[in-house]
């Protein structure tokens, strides 16, 4: 008999879809009947490995150099995501945030998972970048908001003074190669059902019922104990 549906969702804490990928899976698994046995596991992906701790950029500067756009493309882009984040109830202040670079704030996840906490920080971080305009690259910054999900301070500070949890956040992102994740979120539930990008929360929900089916197959009880050799009508009862 099967357990539980374990869940992996590979994303970054400055992917806007991520957020949105978030409350999208947050919503199918309210109404996912077996909801109190799926275990999450948040992992690392990082959109700019090679960011430094902050840009300097606007997120429509960055739209226009990254994919060409004009400026009155990025605004309209900009204000597109933010207008479909609200729907979900997220407040986005993309004009606010402050991009840079999030190996730490994978790191500080990891740290986070071992405690319990996982999707608390990662909610924090989410939060604090999209809503709060915080610099997610700025270790103090971290430290600070790692502090309110509930971890505590000196052994944060203990991290990110390290290389604590480094080889964890590497690992994430080469298995996420080796599954073919090229963007996020990236959801891969069992191991065996993948959604790429945030898809909705229906689409979810169904990836989750049919891993909870194929791991809790039905088995039928025949209540009148015939056995196999009792033919065809044995007992009163009759088979197709």
């Amino acid at each position: 008999m099967g357990t539980g549906v374990d869940v992996e969702i590979w994303s970054d804490v400055v992917c806007p879809w991520c957020y949105v990928g978030k409350r999208q899976f947050e919503a199918a698994l309210d109404k996912f009947a077996h909801a109190d046995q799926v275990t999450v596991a948040w992992r690392s992906f990082e959109l700019d490995p090679t960011s430094p701790p902050e840009v300097g950029m606007s997120m429509d500067l960055i739209l226009q150099r990254k994919y060409g756009m004009s400026e009155e493309q990025a605004r309209a882009a900009n204000g597109r995501m933010t207008s479909l984040a609200g729907e979900l109830g997220l407040e986005y202040h993309l004009d606010r945030a402050r991009a840079g670079n999030t190996f730490d704030a994978h790191r500080l996840i990891h740290l986070a998972a071992t405690h319990g906490l996982g999707d608390a920080v990662k909610e924090r971080l989410l939060a604090a970048y999209f809503t709060e305009g915080r610099s997610i690259g700025d270790r103090v910054t971290l430290a600070s908001l790692a502090e309110e999900a509930g971890l505590e301070r000196a052994e944060v500070e203990a991290t990110l003074g390290g290389e604590a949890f480094a080889d964890e956040v590497r690992a994430d992102e080469s298995r996420a190669t080796a599954l073919g994740a090229t963007g996020v979120p990236f959801f891969v539930i069992d191991g065996t059902y993948g959604v790429a990008g945030a898809q909705g929360t229906e689409v979810l929900l169904s990836a989750l019922e049919r891993a909870w089916s194929e791991s809790h197959p039905l088995t039928v009880v025949d209540p009148t104990g015939r056995g196999p050799d009792d033919g065809p009508c044995a007992d009163g009862v009759c088979a197709v």
